[in-house]
Parts: C-alpha cells; structure tokens; sequence
C-alpha cells in the first residue's frame, strides 16, 4: 500500500521560509515523478514543482520560480519542497504526490498534468500571513 506523509507546514510571515517533507512508504522512489501540488482557498489543485528521481532536471511552476525549490533523498525515500520569500498567495494545502507508472523524465520535468499524479498524501497546510 501506498502512502505518502507530509510534514513541515505551518504559518510564516511573508518573506520567511518553510522546508515540506514527504516520507514514502511502499513505493519504489527509483526513477518515478515525484512532486508537490498545492490547493489554495477557493482555487484548483496546481502542480507546484516535481522531479525525476535520480534524474537531472526539475519542473517548478511559474507562479513560485526562483522561491521555490524541489529535491528528493533516494535512500529515504523522501522528497522535499524548500520554500523561500513566501508570499501570502502561497497560502495552501499542500500534497505531496507520485505517479503510478513510469513516465520519462523530459515528461516529468517538462510539466506533468495534474491528472497523472496517482499517488497523494493527506496534505500539510502552509498559512503565510502579510
């Protein structure tokens, strides 16, 4: 059974930062697309950021380039989301998430659907205050 465990959030003023973990259990992190999607009050789920384990390159969206950052520990079997400068628009669920499959990782990086993104944890909140 799959199960993916947020932990990290919390509430921050604007400007400070905040490191999401993700601990996997019965998932085999080895070249998979791994990320993280947030929810924000009153808008859709997004795709924040992802990465192809092991892999060279990473996807981060538009609205968090240059603050936020993605990266993974294959022998913990544990992602990371390191988030800088947070604005109160960052104010979210967060989810960590995993596909189920395998995906090539120029189709991971270069902005996997949301759609695609199998596997997700019950979600860490992240409250950033003006």
């Amino acid at each position: 059974q799959v199960q993916l465990m947020e932990s990290g959030g919390g509430s921050v003023q604007a400007g400070g930062s905040l490191r999401l973990s993700c601990a996997a259990s019965g998932y085999d992190f080895k070249e998979k697309c791994v990320g993280w999607l947030r929810r924000a009050p009153g808008k859709e789920r997004e795709v924040v950021a992802a990465i192809y384990t092991g892999g060279t390159s990473a996807y981060i969206a538009d609205s968090v380039k240059g603050r936020f950052t993605i990266s993974e520990d294959n022998a913990k079997n544990t992602l990371y989301l390191h988030m800088n400068m947070l604005k109160p628009e960052d104010t979210a669920m967060y989810y960590c998430a995993a596909i189920n499959g395998f995906v090539a990782e120029t189709r991971c990086t270069g902005g996997l659907p949301l759609a695609d993104f199998f596997y997700k944890g019950q979600g860490t909140q992240v409250t950033v205050s003006s």
